[in-house]
């Protein structure tokens, strides 16, 4: 401990020289400070009348140095080791979330050290077992010598060990969660690797399972094979072998960092203290969960079942919603959406969460189209900088506020269904589609609004980080075991750079297929509302030409024109935009593009038509360079990045 007080008092006085050095470079400029009011001279007291500026900082440091070594005297475990071994106690169970967590590839072992207190405290709050005798706990991923403490300092329980075979070592978060799937089964069907099941016989029950969690470095504590075994395998011990039939009995989790929270669900929380959780969870809804693929490596919804008819015992009780912060970027794919929501046969509520920045006019239109306006403050993303795109985007943990609904099908601004949405209301939290890596997509994804949730995702905004930086590489840190949907729900309108020609081929039929196979497209890109309707105008633009479909323009536009007059008011484009595109369609002619879409004559009504008034419909062009960071697109590097 020495050694490393010693380490940070040298750090903090080397990062003061160097302070001192720039400010010596420029004049002495503390120095000048100080010399403009005599009274702010602390330190003069330490200098012989007319010394200089120089000689103070010199003396500053050699008291530094005194102060440095004093302290680290004062905190040698040779002058204190009552209080060294007591902070050695007592530091894991006052720790700050993800603090001094396990080392890397550590597998199931955890080196949290257990406050007992916190388990007796929990082991409190269940239930006494109705024959008098002693309840009966299993104890998972404990070792021997927590094993005799819990039988030293519970014994009034009667606590047996469950063996659990670890999961081999070539088995990795990738192959649980694989980027791409078969999942039309055309070359065979997808596979999991097999997950060890805990080695209890049948008739076996327990009134509680006692399971501890490694919790590793924070860059990718949820994504771990063993953490997730391990969190299963409690489930599975508490459904299916629980002394009452047909109920699942008590969870106690003892872990730096909390359970997957659509596994063990806050609602079924009984009680938190520190390092402890304790659930109970329901038996039906755990065997259901249980019953999925372990992992993204397989479809928890077959792909046929997308066209399969769903009847709902409570409707009522099942919404689309989608999110706004910004209504001059968003509100016409709102808007839009609404509409190809009714077009494809739903009457399920829809709700549209609106921050501060949404006017009435705005709110009025939204609620023409079938939107259930709900007015929400802002949540700020803190690593984001100020003014980006991705500053406002955790406004989205809203979702989980919306209690009045047992399930949400979530989708972004920038989509269009065609076709009806409701299987996926019968999946649970969160099922969604792939993106890239072992992530999903989170512009159309199924939750289940639940207060709790709501607070633990807002609650963490300043712990968790985000592999983009928004709120979908957020919600994957906290959702990591999520269930795959088929790509049909949720299909990007993008081809990749890697595609193959035949691959290519195989998404524009999907795309241009009428009637649609797809449930709803993703406008990745720049948004249909944005081009003039003639074509889609990330043609015009190298970089964006991996988003260009006219077919799934087209279409887009077809749902547009369904919509009232009134309401196709609110996606003119404003002069800044059209000299934009203007400006694009230029350089593509220069570059004499292959595909030609810069030739086409622009017959869009909107061309000629003004989304303002005044100064705002005086027309504009771009000399010379393309205007980074423009209102509409922000910049088509971050488009790019972030997708």
């Amino acid at each position: 401990m020495t050694n490393d007080f010693l380490r940070s008092w040298v750090w903090k006085i080397s990062c003061g020289l160097r302070r001192i050095r720039i400010c010596l470079s420029k004049n002495d400029c503390i120095g000048r400070y100080y010399a403009k009011d005599a009274k702010y001279k602390p330190f003069s007291a330490l200098l012989p009348e007319g010394s200089s500026g120089k000689m103070l900082y010199v003396k500053l440091v050699l008291v530094l140095l005194m102060c440095g070594s004093f302290m680290g005297l004062l905190h040698s475990p040779s002058i204190h080791p009552a209080d060294e071994q007591h902070r050695a106690q007592s530091g894991a169970s006052k720790a700050s979330w993800m603090s001094h967590p396990d080392a890397p590839n550590s597998g199931y072992a955890s080196s949290l050290k257990i406050d007992w207190s916190q388990i007796e405290t929990a082991v409190k709050r269940v239930a006494p077992v109705e024959d008098g005798g002693a309840p009966l706990v299993a104890l998972l991923n404990f070792d021997d010598g927590e094993v005799e403490e819990w039988r030293a300092r519970l014994p009034h329980t009667e606590a047996s060990t469950v063996r659990l075979d670890p999961v081999g070592s070539d088995v990795t978060w990738e192959h649980l969660y694989p980027e791409w799937i078969d999942e039309e089964e055309l070359y065979g069907a997808p596979s999991c690797p097999d997950l060890p099941e805990p080695a209890v016989a049948e008739a076996e029950a327990y009134d509680m399972v006692a399971v501890k969690l490694p919790c590793g470095r924070a860059a990718s504590w949820s994504k771990d094979v063993a953490r997730l075994h391990l969190q299963l395998a409690a489930a599975r011990l508490a459904a299916r072998h629980g002394r009452r039939r047909g109920a699942a009995e008590h969870v106690l989790v003892v872990s730096r960092c909390f359970p997957a929270p659509n596994l063990f669900k806050c609602r079924d929380e009984v009680a938190r203290d520190g390092d402890v959780w304790l659930y109970r969870p329901d038996a039906e809804e755990l065997n259901r969960k249980l019953a999925l693929p372990v992992g993204s490596c397989k479809l928890a919804m077959p792909f046929k079942a997308l066209g399969d008819p769903y009847v709902s015992a409570a409707p009522h009780r099942e919404a689309y919603a989608t999110i706004l912060h910004s209504e001059q970027l968003y509100a016409c794919g709102a808007l839009t959406a609404a509409q190809s929501i009714r077009m494809a046969g739903s009457g399920r509520d829809m709700v549209a969460l609106v921050d501060e920045t949404i006017g009435a006019r705005h709110r009025g239109a939204l609620e023409a189209a079938g939107w259930k306006v709900r007015a929400i403050r802002r949540i700020r993303n803190p690593r984001a900088s100020r003014d980006a795109y991705n500053e406002w985007n955790y406004s989205k943990f809203w979702l989980w506020t919306l209690t009045e609904y047992k399930r949400v099908i979530f989708l972004d601004a920038d989509l269009l269904v065609q076709r009806p949405m409701e299987p996926l209301f019968a999946m649970p939290e969160v099922s969604a589609t792939g993106n890239n890596g072992t992530y999903f997509n989170s512009g159309v994804m199924v939750v289940e609004p639940c207060e709790c949730t709501f607070r633990l995702l807002a609650g963490h905004v300043g712990d968790i980080e985000s592999y983009n930086g928004g709120d979908q590489g957020y919600l994957n840190e906290v959702f990591s075991w999520w269930h795959r949907l088929p790509s049909h729900a949720n299909y990007m309108k993008h081809f990749w750079e890697g595609d193959t020609a035949e691959r290519a081929a195989a998404r524009r039929r999907v795309l241009a297929a009428d009637p649609p196979v797809a449930l709803a497209v993703h406008f990745v890109g720049l948004k249909p509302w944005f081009c003039f309707r003639d074509y889609d105008c990330n043609w015009n633009v190298p970089a964006l030409r991996q988003f260009a479909s006219d077919e799934a323009h087209a279409r887009w536009w077809k749902v547009h024109d369904a919509m009232p007059p009134r309401l196709r008011g609110f996606c003119l484009l404003d002069e800044r935009q059209k000299a934009l595109l203007r400006w694009d369609a230029a350089r593509a002619r220069e570059a004499n593009a292959s595909d030609g879409h810069w030739g086409v004559r622009i017959a869009d009504p909107r061309r000629s038509m003004c989304a303002g008034d005044g100064e705002a419909c005086r027309e504009r062009e771009i000399a010379g360079r393309r205007v980074e960071g423009n209102r509409i697109t922000t910049s088509y590097a971050k488009l790019i990045d972030n997708f």
